[in-house]
């Protein structure tokens, strides 16, 4: 059984209750399949209830979730023939980002995304998920080879952002990911990129300009942490929950804004309740955006590319009222 956050103490609950009876039921040799059978029914109706009315904070949870699908147990299950390839050719290996080259429904693509560990041992060798500047030089490596063969690129997004610490800043974090978002601007394959987890600040953004971008349903893509918004506007980064449901950055409210293009549904209670479910249906999102892209010549993948994030964003035009032109 997965991990319950608190919000799904409700559902735990009634799913204990009948596993017991069922344990019950075969120990005594007794039936009681009514009485499963209505608690069944019940729980069926408050996951509705639970699921289907989160909050930006549940969902900011969900995403968090200790047990939620990585990168690599995606690659794992979409793609074939997959090798990675390592290193920025420049300074070493970050392992807060995975990528290298796989066949996707027979075609050859190149992927790459944020990776961070199952354990504490995992999380401290792939620094959390958060990248340091020759992680963003290794994916730039990485796109910058799949342009030269034509192949597509995959991005999965799923960091807390951008390793801030002495190290990272002396090598030029702010520089490597200025520099993929200008490489990735103009690159002439397709690219599509996939938050599924967190998507926090310019460290999901670095691999995050693409043709199309999709949200798993309980991720959530932002500038800031809600944690870091809240320390930024109320000087108190406990009221994390109360920025969370106010900024915007669920899949449903960045749909809704034309942030994002599709939301990836999810098994009620996230992703790692039906690991292979859910990749299937990142899959078939995926299948769906390469073959509309495939059909984009060159130029016109970066001319689309360049409209996507150029009509962002909700503005109106203010009349002259002063006389100045």
């Amino acid at each position: 059984m997965a991990n319950r956050l608190d919000f799904e103490r409700p559902v735990q609950e009634l799913e204990d209750k009948i596993e017991e009876l069922k344990s019950f039921m075969d120990e005594k040799n007794i039936d009681l399949s009514d009485e499963i059978s209505r608690l069944q029914k019940r729980l069926a109706y408050m996951e509705e209830e639970v699921y289907g009315n989160m909050t930006a904070w549940n969902r900011v949870q969900l995403a968090r979730h200790p047990e939620r699908p990585t990168t690599l147990d995606y690659i794992d299950r979409i793609f074939d023939d997959f090798i990675e390839l390592h290193g920025d050719r420049a300074f070493g290996d970050d392992e807060a980002i995975v990528g290298g080259i796989a066949t996707f429904e027979d075609k050859p693509v190149t992927v790459v995304g944020h990776q961070r560990g199952k354990d504490t041992k995992e999380n401290l060798r792939r620094n959390f998920g958060m990248p340091h500047p020759e992680g963003y030089r290794k994916a730039l490596r990485l796109m910058k080879q799949a342009e030269k063969f034509n192949r597509p690129v995959v991005f999965l997004l799923d960091t807390k952002g951008a390793f801030p610490g002495k190290a990272a800043e002396e090598r030029g974090q702010s520089e490597a990911i200025a520099r993929n978002l200008i490489e990735m601007a103009g690159l002439t394959v397709p690219i599509v990129c996939i938050v599924i987890g967190e998507g926090a600040s310019g460290g999901a953004l670095a691999i995050g300009v693409g043709n199309h971008v999709h949200m798993l349903e309980n991720s959530w893509y932002s500038v800031i942490s809600p944690e870091g918004a809240a320390a930024l506007l109320w000087k108190d980064s406990s009221l994390a929950q109360q920025a969370a449901d106010t900024m915007k950055i669920t899949a449903p409210d960045l749909k809704e804004l034309d942030v994002i293009d599709e939301i990836v549904p999810e098994a009620k209670g996230g992703a790692h309740r039906n690991v292979e479910e859910q990749a299937a249906s990142i899959q078939k999102v995926l299948k769906k955006s390469l073959e509309e892209l495939s059909k984009l010549s060159k130029t016109e993948l970066v001319e689309q590319r360049y409209e996507k994030y150029r009509n962002i964003g909700q503005y109106t035009f203010v009349t002259d009222t002063i006389g100045l032109k």
